[in-house]
Formats: structure tokens, sequence, C-alpha cells
């Protein structure tokens, strides 16, 4: 009987003839060097240059063009607020109510005062009339006279005088009830009914006007010559002449009104060396609220001779911006461009580029500097259109030709060879001990 279990012995060699068969089979099939692949397949497109409006975007704010604070101009306790917070309101609608009955009794004692004053500027009249032809008839003395008729301008300046109180208590009368010196949304109220309002100085809320409304936004000194330049003279001379600006709210709509210019500062902050420039635009809609934070799309005055490349085909890196062109070798190469505004999807690119070249525009992320590609030149109607025939062929066929033939090969014929060996070593071991111990009994 064989005293060497036979199994697991051929399983250990089977392994490792089986690895070295592996590594001699690998070494056979890499005596060329790595494997070459093929240039990648990229499209491009020629670019030429054309006349381009240039478009600047910056940050502004919107600001109502009146914008009314309303307080009180007679002091006492609020009885009454007439409008929902937040709402329109009509030119001379009711705000708000004070307690009018001081101002009434005040009124009616004003009205008083002067039917007294009256009475007495009657008797005065009367009584310089008597005095006259007396005085003239030497029945009473001139200085009766004089008397008389210093009398009847006190009574008719006292008269006076409590006419125009009367007028002051109708008016502060009138001025209890607060009313909306124009159209406009108003803010939330201040003062809830029962509060003391103070005259002239107790805030009770804000009016608006709506329509139109203003944009203010600050341009940089530089872009302030090249409009002189552009204009021929300062702007604030031909700010009917200059292009409607866009607005682009916060969530990336655009605006439907355009704006215009009215007005650029005649001075530049000192501190940050920029202009406030001011737009007017149409707001019937009530869209847009004073306060509200926009972005001024502003046109150039004239048209820049530029390229359009697609934003896609653009690379961004700490603020610089590049493409990748082909040469004459059919080798991409690094250019780096001077792209400082965008329309639409594309960048605006002012400098870097020749006409005629060709830019990648897609299969940037195969292309490498210096490295061979395989262009094909489309159209820009064409981008995200147009199939990149690589990708296709080397995903297909590449993997499944290696994966199935290395398999197939290499491992079947390993072991088979290793395990037939093995076997025939050990059972000539095991031969071998077993005469051995049999010829020293």
């Amino acid at each position: 009987m064989n005293a060497y279990p036979k199994t697991p012995v051929r399983r250990e060699i089977a392994a490792l003839l089986s690895l070295a068969a592996l590594i001699a089979l690998a070494g056979c099939n890499g005596k060329g060097g790595p494997p070459q692949f093929p240039p990648p397949d990229v499209n491009v497109i020629k670019v030429v240059t054309e006349p381009v409006t240039v478009f600047e975007e910056y940050v502004g704010q919107t600001e109502a063009v009146d914008t009314v604070e309303i307080r009180a101009r007679v002091s006492g306790l609020l009885e009454k607020q007439s409008f929902e917070d937040g709402g329109r309101v009509a030119a001379g609608s009711v705000l708000f109510i004070i307690d009018p009955q001081p101002y009434k009794a005040a009124l009616d004692q004003a009205k008083a005062a002067l039917a007294l004053a009256q009475a007495q500027h009657a008797n005065s009249k009367q009584l310089l009339e008597r005095v006259r032809p007396l005085v003239k008839e030497r029945a009473l003395s001139q200085q009766d006279l004089d008397s008389a008729v210093a009398k009847e301008a006190i009574d008719a300046a006292t008269e006076e005088a409590a006419r125009a109180q009367v007028l002051t208590a109708e008016l502060n009368l009138d001025y209890t009830t607060i009313r909306a010196p124009r159209d406009g949304v108003i803010s939330k109220a201040l003062i809830k009914a029962g509060g003391l309002v103070n005259a002239s100085t107790t805030l009770l809320t804000t009016l608006y006007s709506v329509n139109p409304i203003y944009v203010y936004f600050t341009v940089s000194e530089l872009k302030l010559l090249e409009l002189q330049r552009d204009l021929n003279r300062n702007p604030n001379d031909t700010k009917g002449k200059l292009p409607a600006f866009k607005l682009r709210l916060a969530d990336g709509s655009e605006y439907k009104l355009p704006g215009r210019i009215n007005f650029v500062d005649t001075a530049v902050d000192a501190k940050t060396g920029t202009l406030q420039v001011r737009v007017q635009v149409p707001n019937p809609d009530s869209l847009l609220r004073a306060g509200q934070l926009v972005r001024v799309i502003m046109p150039s005055v004239t048209q820049k001779e530029a390229f359009r490349i697609p934003q896609q085909a653009v690379q961004e890196m700490q603020g610089k911006r590049s493409v990748l062109v082909v040469d004459g070798e059919n080798k991409a190469q690094y250019r780096e461009i001077v792209a400082n505004s965008r329309s639409g999807n594309d960048w605006i690119v002012e400098g870097g580029l020749q006409p005629g070249e060709m830019v990648i525009v897609e299969g940037t992320g195969k292309s490498r500097p210096g490295a061979p590609v395989k262009p094909t030149v489309i159209e820009a109607s064409q981008i995200g259109k147009a199939d990149m025939k690589g990708d296709a062929k080397g995903d297909g066929k590449g993997d499944a030709k290696g994966d199935n033939k290395g398999e197939s090969k290499a491992a079947p014929k390993g072991e088979a060879k290793g395990d037939a060996k093995a076997e025939a070593k050990v059972e000539a071991k095991a031969e071998a001990k077993t005469d051995a111990g049999k010829a020293a009994k």
C-alpha cells in the first residue's frame, strides 16, 4: 500500500506548474513591448472670426423711483389702519386714521373765537362811523377819532388771526386722516391701532413706486474709458444712443422688458475705483421689487471681430481659460485663450486663436497635449450629434479578444501538463522509498 497520499501533493505541484506556465506564456506575448493603441477620434471645428456683440454682466440692485416715508403731521392715538401690509395702494387712498376728537374740539373753539372777533370788529367799525362826523362838527376831539380808528384796526387783525386759527384747526383735523401721496406698493405698518403717534417723528410705513423702477450697478474705470472711446464723448451726453440693457433674475431667467441707461455718475469713487450707473426698467407687472438683486447684462456699443467657441471645449483652471487645437501633424496642442464674456452657450474668444485653426470640441478627455489624434471636422450645429468611432471599437473588441484568448489557451494547457508530470514524479518517489524499506528489512 502507498504510504503517501497522492491528491494533496498533486494539487500543490499542479498549481505551481500552472503559475509557471502562465508566467512563461505572458513573457512570450510581451516580447514586443506594450501594445500600441490607435490615436483617439476627436471632433473639431474650424474657427472663423465673425462680428459679435459682447455682453458683460454686472451685479445690480433695484430701487424704487420714489420712496416715500409715511409720517403723521399731528400727534395722537392711532385709531385705524386702512390697508393690507404689502398691498398696492392708489394715490389718495386712506392709509391711517388718528383719533380726530381732540382736533374737532380745537376746530370748534377756533370757530367760536373767530365769531367773537368778527362781532368785536363789527362793533368797532360802527363806532368809527359815528365818530367821524362828530369830529367834523367839533363835537368830539381828534383824539377820540384816533382811538376809534385804532380800535377798528385791532379788531380787524384779531378777526384775521381767528380766521387763521380756524384754518389751522381744519388742517390738523384733516391731517388725522393719512392718505397715500401716490400709487405704489406699501410696506407693513410699524405702528398698530392704539399706538401713540408723534408728529413728524414717528415712521408709520414706507410707500414704494412700482413702474418704472431703477437698477443701480457700478462699472470700472477701464469700462468707462472704453465707452468714451466707442462713443467719442461722455456716456452721460449720449444716454439715448446706448443699446438696451437686459436683466437676469435670481432664478437665472431673463426679464422680458429691456431697460435704458438714464444716469452715469459724474465722479469715480476714490475708494473702489468704480462709477455708478443707473438703468430705468419698465415694471408694469410689479415683478421687480425695490432692493432686489439682479444681474445687468450690458451689451457692447460696437461689434467686435471674435471667435465663438462652444463652452464644452473651453477648460478653466486658476482663472485661465484654454482649449486644445490640432496642429498640422494631427497632434493636440494646448492653447491659452482670452475669453471674458459669453453669448448663450458659447465663449467669445478675443485672442489666442488664429482663423482656420481646428479646436477640439468633443473628445478632449481622451486627448493629451503633444499626443496624436484622429480629427473629424464637423459643423457647430453637429456638436453632440456626431458619433465617436474610436469609443465603440475600442470598448467592444479589445476586451473581448484579450480576455477570451488568454483564459482559454493558457490555463487548460498548463494545468494538463502540470498534472501529468506531477503524478509521475510522485509515483516514482513513492516506489523508490518502498523498495528501499523492503531491502532494509
